[in-house]
């Protein structure tokens, strides 16, 4: 199963809008999804701090700010 991780931080709308996007895709392609929190500090936060939200597929960087609802299906399902 395919797995999309959402880095996000507190206060962010972006990333609300994007979570809401996903979630909409996944009732229809089915895939396991986390949220992760980059927090304020450390490596996450480094690595993601002027791009959240950051979405990933199996891995893989696959959006930055905005999450297209239908390139997120077609790349799920490929």
């Amino acid at each position: 199963m395919r797995a999309v991780v959402l880095y996000t931080r507190e206060g962010c709308s972006l990333c609300v809008t994007a979570r809401s996007v996903i979630l909409l895709v996944r009732r229809e392609v089915e895939f396991d999804f986390t949220e992760v929190d980059i927090g304020g500090e450390g490596d996450l936060y480094e690595d993601h701090k002027h791009d959240i939200p950051v979405v990933t597929i199996d891995g893989r960087r696959a959006f930055k700010y905005r999450v297209d609802p239908q390139e997120l299906k077609k790349r799920l399902t490929a």
